[in-house]
């Protein structure tokens, strides 16, 4: 049988108990062929925290059948919206009692800090989770089709939403318990059941919220949750022929590896949330301090990890000496440290791959001659910590960083900044900041990028959709789009009156 470990939280003097097998139609086992283990680290001190069992493709097997199991028998079209929407709100519930402890085990596997991870606002990842999971409950019982005139003497049509059925799920490192509930709170909503795959770097808060499922009541194999490593147990569910969606948030090549796995497997449905290298725009007309800050969130919250991070900055020539004053004093104010105390801001990245990817892309930023005005320093503490850095005179060709490195150049013309902004392959989020209303209106509908913010930046609602363009993505999170990810619309014809005549 798969244990429990007690993991303890020196800042706090507690530890936190969560099981660390595979969790599978509601029980937490082992793994049927494997003794494989994934080590847990805290980022903050590089210390090992815990050991889980490591799914092996047989796992994901025993897994998706569960879930198929629960689909034709428990849940899918055999429970009505109201009992699911009934189990999603207590799961929301329980959640919510258990925020404290849940954002401490966040902090201790992912780094970020409890202050911000544990905030029941809307805004934050615990109070956004919760607040996600009911607002898709909201729509269990609301899932509608159509009714279609054909001929009003002798033929009907309708339609129907009906669940898609069995969902893989992987999701990253950077939000575990935000798309968690992101990727889950929908597929509940319709009907469907779940293989969760949590990140291998983080998986510890997904199986303590499937402690959550089986206390709220879900049947056995609604939520399944599988660690693994994302070449076996990703793979398996990209690539398995009883598994009829696919959803991702992670790399662009990731993401093309799983649509080539569900192409040549099933052609399962495929929605995929990537990489992005996000733009802001400063016109001159801008409040300065605002955007300051607005740019100073895009890249430091979550210290830089987010598929959103405003990355590239743009600014007006007339106004950029004066922005640049300003947004360095503002970032200069974020505390980077231990998520545990009070004061910290932002933590450390989440793994010593990271940590070494970030500091090689600002290595080469200074050798390619671009001026760092800020940070750009290494510590000599234990832990992944990078402290916010700011490049300028950059050229348009710089990686992608996903960490809290800023780069920012320069623009004329209104023209000139669209252009700059869209020259990327990929289109997830861009921001920009003006005063100038008709100015909004005309840059918001040229920029590519499936979000655009204007006069703030990297703020989500759940009712409002979310995914990318190019190459950050197809398909669409949150609001009622997400629905449509994980139902497929049946057509029925009914004849009422039509008789046919044979032979033709």
């Amino acid at each position: 049988m798969a244990h429990t470990v007690k993991i303890p939280v020196p800042a706090l003097n507690k530890e936190i108990s969560v099981s660390t097998g595979l969790f599978i139609n509601n029980e937490f086992v082992p793994s049927v062929d494997s003794s494989e283990v994934i080590q847990c680290f805290n980022p903050a001190t590089e210390e090992i925290i815990a050991s889980v069992v490591a799914g092996s493709s047989k796992d994901i097997d025993v897994a998706v059948a569960a879930a198929r199991k629960a689909f034709k028998t428990s849940w899918g079209k055999n429970v009505t919206g109201w009992e699911r929407s009934r189990l999603i709100n207590k799961l929301a519930d329980l959640i919510e009692r258990d925020a404290q402890e849940l954002a401490e085990l966040e902090t201790l596997n992912n780094g970020k800090p409890v202050a911000i991870a544990r905030l029941v606002l809307v805004y934050f990842d615990i109070g956004d989770s919760i607040q996600c999971l009911r607002y898709y409950a909201g729509w269990a019982d609301k899932i509608t089709g159509q009714t279609i005139e054909v001929d009003n003497k002798s033929k009907m049509a309708f339609t129907r939403h009906e669940p898609i059925g069995v969902c893989g799920q992987i999701i990253p490192w950077n939000y575990p318990i935000n798309m968690w509930a992101w990727k889950v709170a929908p597929a509940l909503a319709v009907g469907c059941t779940i293989v969760m795959k949590p990140s291998e770097l983080t998986p510890l808060t997904a199986l303590k919220l499937s402690e959550l499922v089986v206390e709220a009541g879900f049947p056995p194999g609604v939520i399944n949750t599988v660690p693994s490593l994302g070449s076996v147990g990703g793979a398996a569910l990209s690539a398995h022929p009883d598994v009829d969606k696919i959803a991702f948030t992670g790399s662009t090549l990731t993401g093309r590896k799983i649509m080539e796995a569900a192409a040549k497997s099933n052609l399962k449905k495929v929605s995929l949330e990537l990489g992005g290298k996000s733009p802001q725009l400063i016109f001159e007309s801008a409040d300065l301090q605002q955007a300051a800050a607005w740019s100073a969130l895009g890249i430091c919250y979550n210290t830089g990890q987010d598929c959103t991070a405003g990355s590239r900055i743009y600014v007006q020539d007339t106004v950029y000496d004066k922005f640049i004053d300003v947004l360095v004093s503002t970032v200069k104010e974020t505390v980077i440290g231990n998520g545990f105390d009070q004061k910290t801001g932002g933590g450390p990245l989440v793994s010593k791959a990271q940590f070494d990817r970030v500091w090689g892309y600002i290595d080469a930023g200074k050798a390619e001659g671009a001026k760092v005005v800020l940070g750009g320093e290494r510590r000599n503490t234990k832990g992944f910590f990078v402290d916010p850095t700011i490049f300028t005179d950059v050229n348009s060709d710089m990686k992608i960083i996903f960490g809290p490195v800023l780069s920012i150049g320069r623009f004329k013309t209104e023209e000139e900044a669209v252009a700059l902004a869209n020259n990327t392959t990929y289109g997830l989020g861009a921001g920009l900041h003006s005063t100038d209303a008709s100015q909004c209106m005309r840059v918001s509908g040229l920029l590519e990028a499936g979000t655009v913010w204007v006069n703030s930046y990297n703020l989500l609602s759940n009712n409002v959709p979310f995914g990318g363009k190019k190459q950050s993505g197809i398909g669409r999170e949150l609001g009622s789009y997400a629905l449509e990810e994980y139902t497929s619309v049946k057509a029925v014809h009914w004849n009422i009156g039509e008789k046919l005549q044979w032979p033709l």
